[in-house]
């Protein structure tokens, strides 16, 4: 038997073994695959595709390959010529609860500190710094009006632009707008809450309705989307005043963006780190009360730590990213960027829900209550981490951190060990490359530094391996369940 015939033999054997033996399938694909002129895809190009994933096998599975990938190749063409919106993502949604973990469903009473007896400086630009706790107290009690302190961070805002760097667009008519409504309302005893005409920054990747969205790259300075982002809503909602898109770094990618680098307001001559890099400056400069930021991978942590404000990092799914530039459908946090703890809480109250459109957001209650007795609480830390810093400052804060909790009360210190993994396990060059794909192919990307909207490694990454990088993903969720369970924080 020639080896074409056994070839031919064994290629329809494995179409039976499927169940399509009796068809007209194989027939066709066989026929297909032996007019070389409409092939695109060779035997050869898929054997040095299988060598990239160490891979070897029989000949009837290589010829079954080829004709599928040609059959794909036509279909691939289909699907890059359908417009697929930036706010879809794809039909799965990534949980952060691990097999064993059980959070605390119940919704209780969200206690707020006790607001000190406050009364209106002379001078309102005074209280720039102060608490969103301390500001809502003030527009509480009508001492002053949500249009002042809009006015007086507004002023900040462009006083202090030229050195740090912070704005891509003032929002000024939108934010008076906004202050005077909220202003109505409190007059007229419909007092909305802790952030009812309180100033804040939005990172400009998050959507604006009607208002540039530029996510710093210099291509997409006039990109407009026609709906607001969650976020955005929830905060109008609870009559927050939005002053500004603040500055991204360059698609979520470091302090740098098409006008030039965000600075640090503590030292100018430093950028304020990224990519929340403008939601980082304005807020620790006193230039908004407080502001939204996002993080894929150290976003927020880094510029808060450079920007020395106490922001947090929410767990994945806790807020709504619809309507926010993706890197990681199943990594991207937004978290708010605050002077003081509890001003996070605060913001986290008002966004921390279910919105109907990300449908990763976890509906469990945020609870706070700021008149919890601390010294009952178990505190994990890894003391591996504060033994082995080198840099003096932070040996002094980390050292300063424990003899603070110490000072409070805090007597239940737990030793952590956190499992290392054993794999770089990430969704994210996959991910933002694929929502990325379209403008680029495009050509609206063009002249930018690209950075993470092309890494066209992705498209090397077998999708049998990536799936097997999500299973050992769950792995290491599950260790680190287990190794963070008896503490509180």
């Amino acid at each position: 038997m020639s080896n074409l015939a056994d070839t031919r033999r064994r290629f329809m054997a494995h179409f039976a073994g499927i169940g399509l033996g009796s068809t007209l399938v194989p027939g066709i694909v066989w026929a297909r695959m032996q007019d070389q002129g409409t092939q695109r895809v060779t035997l050869a190009m898929v054997k040095e595709a299988l060598r990239l994933q160490g891979i070897d096998l029989p000949e009837t599975d290589l010829q079954a390959m080829v004709a599928g990938a040609n059959q794909n190749l036509t279909r691939y063409e289909d699907v890059r010529k359908m417009h697929i919106p930036l706010d879809v993502s794809p039909p799965f949604h990534f949980s952060a609860l691990a097999p064993g973990i059980e959070p605390n469903r119940t919704r209780l009473p969200f206690r707020m500190s006790v607001a000190p007896s406050l009364k209106r400086p002379a001078n309102l630009e005074d209280v720039a710094f102060w608490p969103v706790r301390h500001l809502a107290e003030l527009i509480r009690t009508k001492q002053v009006k949500a249009i002042e302190l809009t006015e007086m961070y507004l002023e900040r805002l462009h006083r202090y632009q030229p050195k740090l760097n912070f704005v891509v667009t003032f929002l000024d008519d939108l934010a008076r707008a906004q202050a005077k409504q909220a202003d109505v309302e409190i007059a007229a005893g419909k007092y909305r809450g802790p952030l009812h005409g309180i100033p804040w920054g939005a990172k400009d990747i998050i959507s604006v309705k009607g208002y540039p969205t530029t996510w710093g790259a210099a291509a997409l300075k006039g990109q407009v989307f026609d709906y607001d982002a969650s976020v955005v809503e929830q905060l109008r909602d609870a009559g927050a005043v939005l002053l500004a898109k603040v500055t991204t770094g360059e698609l979520a990618q470091g302090d740098q963006w098409f006008g030039g680098r965000t600075n640090s307001p503590w030292d100018p001559a430093q950028g304020s780190s990224g990519s929340s890099a403008g939601s980082s400056s304005a807020t620790a400069a006193g230039c908004v009360a407080f502001a939204i930021g996002s993080e894929t991978s150290g976003s927020i942590l880094s510029p808060a730590a450079r920007c020395g404000i106490p922001s947090l990092r929410p767990t994945f799914g806790r807020i709504s990213r619809y309507g926010v530039m993706a890197l990681s459908w199943t990594q991207d946090r937004l978290g708010p960027m605050v002077r003081y703890a509890e001003d996070a809480a605060l913001v986290m109250q008002a966004i921390a829900k279910l919105d109907g459109r990300d449908m990763s957001v976890s509906d469990i209650p945020f609870n706070w209550d700021a008149r919890t007795d601390i010294r009952k609480l178990r505190v994990g830390y890894i003391k591996e981490s504060f033994d082995e810093l080198t840099n003096a400052d932070a040996k002094a804060n980390a050292t300063k951190l424990l003899e603070t909790l110490r000072s409070l009360g805090v007597a239940n210190f737990i030793e952590m060990k956190i499992p290392v993994s054993q794999t770089n396990v990430s969704s994210l060059g996959v991910e933002s490359f694929v929502y990325f794909d379209e403008m680029r192919r495009e050509g609206k990307l063009t002249g930018s530094r690209m950075g993470n909207a092309n890494r066209p490694t992705a498209r090397l990454l077998p999708a049998v391996e990536y799936l097997q990088q999500q299973r050992l993903r769950m792995m290491m969720m599950t260790e680190l369940a287990e190794a963070t369970k008896g503490v509180d924080v």
